[in-house]
């Protein structure tokens, strides 16, 4: 994942005649490194495998070559800093068609049966048939959107705007049970929805709105730990997420490839937020330039990321321990 995302800073800078110093993965001292005779750009793995850079003249700093970043047209700038991104982005919407298609069924929203009788959403007023079209003011295509809704925004009554009979009808305080994970309460789906026969058609459809669905919950979750929901004990670190994959992929491949899609996703658009260091506190310097019609000065942008790199080292450092010490714990 790692490799695509600097794939695409590469690429383009490669696209814009950028002199490129070093292509590296891995973060620390170099463990393999091989410099190309014709471009002379250092081609390296390094060891510590949490993060990967690509080197460009100019980056941050003044430069006299003629093809440095820093002499660049800005728009060409702006895209070779979003391209790491959207290469997350795009490879993470093509293999989240390899999931649907590996998928042993596609779901939509129709109610096909309740987990139980008497269940809580169908004392509410939910039939067996209703084809579900909101959730609160959210509109749901797809059962993976349904059921994220539901968990999301379930812990209180919704109400839910169903297609029944041809006619939409709108249902008042819908219940639904609730579990505690690791202090955060969810809302649960008690009911089965009615399963898809595959087809050309809605492989797109599922693909596409599983793809959006992915992006908007990694953008809320995002939303939820600044404003309080999740805190640190429910972040993780390379450690943690090492051995989250380890467990899904004893499930099953299309289990442990959604996950892979999640974090994928995941990269492209934490890449992009607004932060010293990362890509999107990159972008905000170049949008300023953009305004203003001439960069802020490189050793002011410099020691802004700066700050930036070293506060997210040391949230990193805290969360891996965070994170062994759960695997102890």
């Amino acid at each position: 994942m790692i490799l695509v995302h600097e794939l695409g800073h590469f690429l383009t800078a490669r696209l814009f005649n950028t002199t490129v110093n070093e292509f590296a993965i891995g973060m620390g001292p170099k463990l393999i490194s091989k410099r190309s005779k014709k471009s002379g750009i250092l081609y390296s793995v390094r060891a510590f495998p949490i993060g990967g850079f690509v080197s460009m003249a100019g980056e941050d700093e003044e430069s006299d070559d003629v093809n440095s970043l820093n002499r660049k047209p800005v728009w060409q700038r702006m895209v070779i800093t979003v391209a790491g991104a959207a290469m997350n982005l795009i490879i993470g919407f093509i293999l989240m068609t390899v999931v649907v298609i590996t998928s042993t069924s596609i779901g939509g929203t129709t109610i096909l049966r309740f987990a139980e009788d008497n269940a809580l959403s169908e004392q509410s007023g939910l039939m067996i048939g209703d084809e579900i079209v909101k959730v609160g003011d959210t509109r749901v295509h797809i059962a993976s959107e349904l059921a994220y809704e539901i968990m999301r925004n379930g812990v209180e009554p919704l109400d839910i705007t169903v297609r029944r009979d041809g006619e939409i009808v709108e249902i008042k305080d819908v219940q639904f049970p609730t579990i505690i994970e690791q202090g955060i309460q969810f809302g649960m789906t008690d009911f089965i929805v009615l399963a898809e026969e595959k087809t050309v058609g809605n492989v797109i459809e599922q693909s596409f709105y599983r793809s959006i669905s992915t992006v908007k919950m990694i953008w809320q979750s995002l939303i939820d730990l600044i404003t309080g929901r999740y805190g640190l004990e429910q972040m993780s670190g390379p450690v943690g997420i090492t051995a989250v994959v380890s467990e899904v992929a004893k499930s099953s491949f299309t289990d442990y490839l959604y996950l892979v899609v999640v974090i994928t996703i995941n990269l492209g658009i934490f890449n992009l937020l607004p932060l010293p260091a990362l890509d999107g506190g990159r972008l905000i310097f170049q949008i300023i330039e953009l305004i203003r019609r001439r960069p802020v000065k490189p050793e002011f942008e410099g020691y802004v990321h700066f700050v930036g790199i070293v506060l997210l080292m040391l949230l990193m450092v805290v969360i891996t321990f965070k994170d062994v010490m759960n695997l102890f714990g």
